[in-house]
């Protein structure tokens, strides 16, 4: 991965917001975007050594960086959600650069001066000093610590789903298209919980 110090080099700014989602697929429950900012400090930057994305890790293993990285003072982070009734009027691409554009506003207030680098496929509106990076999770820290914690509050919203909506087991598969749920949704159809322009 990129060091992050060589980002605030490269950027030249005090501040620096990673974002990146979890939920884009789906066929069920909200897309979830993460955005972990930190200010330019070597405090900081030994934080995320050895993190991973978020994809590459096990449950156990994101659930204990979920720990680190939501603990530690010198890290600020905010997590906007989007729900399937909005989805399913806007497209999962609108929606998931909506959320992205909350999570940005929780940590920034609008104030500039920060620069924000997004995982590929989110973008924010012009006017914010921004870099979009294909496969951004993989490449830099700040980025992958959003994807962990973009999984991680998704993964639990799940769980909370699936108290609700038992009999769609989304504990197991998190509302992805695996086939049990498939078959699930064959034989009793979708729930409130469910993306309506989503086919399965």
């Amino acid at each position: 991965m990129v060091s992050i110090a060589s980002w605030f080099v490269k950027a030249n700014f005090m501040e620096i917001i990673g974002i990146d989602e979890a939920g884009r697929g789906p066929l069920a429950g909200p897309v979830v975007v993460a955005g972990v900012k930190i200010r330019s400090s070597k405090k900081t930057t030994h934080i995320f050594a050895g993190i991973r994305d978020s994809k590459k890790l096990s449950a156990k293993k994101r659930e204990e960086w979920f720990s680190v990285l939501t603990s530690r003072p010198e890290i600020e982070y905010a997590v906007a959600r989007v729900w399937p009734a909005v989805i399913d009027r806007m497209n999962i691409s609108r929606a998931a650069n909506l959320a992205a554009r909350r999570a940005h506003w929780k940590l920034s207030r609008g104030r500039g001066g920060i620069y924000a680098l997004l995982d590929g496929g989110l973008y924010l509106p012009d006017s914010i000093l921004q870099e979009t990076i294909i496969k951004g999770d993989e490449k830099i820290p700040l980025i992958a610590a959003a994807s962990i914690i973009a999984k991680v509050t998704r993964d639990r919203i799940m769980v909370r789903l699936h108290r609700k909506y038992p009999e769609y087991r989304f504990d197991l598969h998190k509302g992805y298209g695996t086939e049990l749920h498939r078959k699930i949704l064959r034989s009793i159809g979708r729930s409130a919980a469910h993306r309506a322009s989503f086919r399965f």
